[in-house]
């Protein structure tokens, strides 16, 4: 049968236009795709050093202060760099922000495996804060733009969720290979060498085929927020009083938020715990756990919280929506609660012995299970609501320089603890069996770490029941306001 006239006119622009919206799904599922690859790399990176802390302890005769101050280091630069991502997406397209912090970390990991000297790999470790530094904040807002309000918590839940994996699989990878050794080289050495390089390939698929968010939002009913962007680049170059000017507007516009204000005082003391947990797997080891079984409790752990996470996600997506105002302050101080008696159990009460195994394994996975929940459920789509889209990026790069900043304290802190308070001695501990002693004294600066900061976490979460609605209705208000002039 052959179409003609009005009829054949009629559907091909029909057809054009399917094809259009197929190209631009697949865009977008290749472009989301991607993106949560680089999320699993950037969390497989950040898992790679606790996972063989006591092959670097041994390797340049390193306590757990020495330790701390590693993970200290890399999260101090970290918190203060953070602001420079909301400053780079105002002149560059978020995927090319994102590729050259991918390629920051990538260098800076292959280059602690190939150190020799303690100060060097506290270097690389500066380095490699610098490269998360620019990622996480264009990774969340990339995330915040692409999904809706109503699915925001479940869109960075299964953001965590991916994340978690990765994380799981370099903790995994590196605690196990760290066991032998590769062509002559240990194997806690190779495992940095090859993560680097998957980062690497990573970053470059992310230049290459990652579009951003405000661009599509440009080609299709509202080119406003993209346009806020491309009048600050003109043909020739950028415009830099513009840009700083605009990143000026931008940070007194996130800073006076009282939701932020909020969200980064609880999140200054929430982040401790998560910080001094990178102790986990070297606790583990103390008891007399062998690399396979410590990477499975850990992994256990992991697996929890990314569950977890986004089951939290969807949780607070539903209860705010039954409680519009308050449900997500509900379940983000639910989370937190639920890290005291957790951690109270977790070290203090179950016998620090090889025997066991399975009440530790149980006990990790419904911790991570519920106390998982605030960031990705909570935090994370309160900052969508509450500024307008175009500056995103800025109030999660600013999230992470107060939070990230303070709380790389946490780690120094235990170990300090542990030796100075608790009597730990790593001259004493056993390279095979461990010590039960030392990991005595360590999970007890770890429960001093955890326990308190976890309990002020969820006091500080009240005064958003007053706050949030008022927020939330002003960057509305402010959105449309902003249409209206265009």
């Amino acid at each position: 049968m052959v179409l003609k006239g009005s009829r054949f006119r009629r559907l091909v622009p029909r057809s054009k236009h399917a094809n259009m919206k197929t190209r631009k799904l697949f865009g977008i599922s290749l472009s989301l795709l991607i993106i949560n690859l680089a999320a699993i790399m950037e969390r497989a990176d950040e898992n790679l050093l606790p996972a063989v802390y006591k092959e670097i302890s041994e390797a340049f005769s390193a306590g757990p202060s020495e330790l701390g101050y590693l993970t200290f280091t890399r999260n101090f630069v970290q918190g203060l760099a953070s602001p420079l991502a909301g400053i780079l997406v105002i002149s560059y397209d978020r995927p090319t922000v994102l590729a050259m912090g991918t390629l920051c970390w990538a260098l800076s990991t292959a280059a602690v495996g190939a150190s020799h000297h303690f100060q060097q790999v506290a270097f690389w470790r500066a380095v490699n804060g610098f490269g998360l530094a620019i990622v996480i904040p264009a990774l969340q807002s990339f995330i915040a733009d692409s999904y809706l309000d109503g699915v925001r918590g479940a869109g960075f839940g299964f953001l965590n969720l991916v994340g978690t994996v990765g994380g799981i699989g370099g903790g995994v990878l590196a605690t196990v290979m760290a066991g032998h050794d590769f062509w002559g080289m240990p194997g806690w050495r190779f495992a940095f060498i090859m993560m680097a390089t998957l980062s690497a390939v990573i970053g470059f698929l992310v230049f290459l085929f990652v579009v951003d968010p405000r661009r599509r939002i440009g080609n299709d009913h509202d080119a406003s927020e993209y346009a806020d962007r491309e009048n600050l680049v003109d043909k020739g170059g950028v415009n830099s009083v513009s840009i700083w000017m605009e990143s000026w507007t931008a940070t007194k516009a996130v800073v006076k938020v009282p939701t932020f204000q909020i969200i980064v005082l609880q999140g200054l003391v929430g982040s401790l715990p998560w910080t001094a947990m990178v102790f986990f797997t070297l606790w583990f080891e103390l008891i007399g756990f062998d690399h396979n079984s410590a990477a499975a409790l850990l992994s256990l752990f992991a697996g929890g919280c990314a569950m977890g996470s986004l089951l939290g996600g969807i949780i607070a997506d539903r209860m705010s929506q039954i409680y519009p105002h308050f449900g997500r302050v509900i379940c983000a101080q639910f989370s937190a609660f639920m890290g005291i008696p957790f951690s109270w159990f977790l070290l203090t009460v179950i016998p620090q012995s090889v025997s066991s195994y399975y009440t530790f394994a149980t006990t990790l996975f419904l911790m991570g299970l519920t106390i998982s929940w605030n960031g990705t459920a909570v935090n994370a789509p309160m900052f969508a609501e509450v500024v307008p889209a175009k500056h995103r990026t800025m109030i999660y790069a600013f999230d992470r320089a107060f939070e990230g900043s303070f709380s790389s304290f946490a780690a120094p802190v235990v170990g300090i603890l542990a030796e100075r308070v608790y009597g730990y001695d790593p001259k004493s501990v056993d390279p095979v069996s461990g010590s039960t002693r030392e990991a005595f004294a360590l999970s007890r600066g770890l429960f001093s770490m955890m326990a308190v900061p976890f309990g002020l976490c969820c006091l500080f979460y009240s005064p958003l029941y007053w706050v949030f609605r008022r927020d939330r209705d002003s960057a509305r208000l402010s959105s449309l306001k902003e249409e209206e002039m265009i």
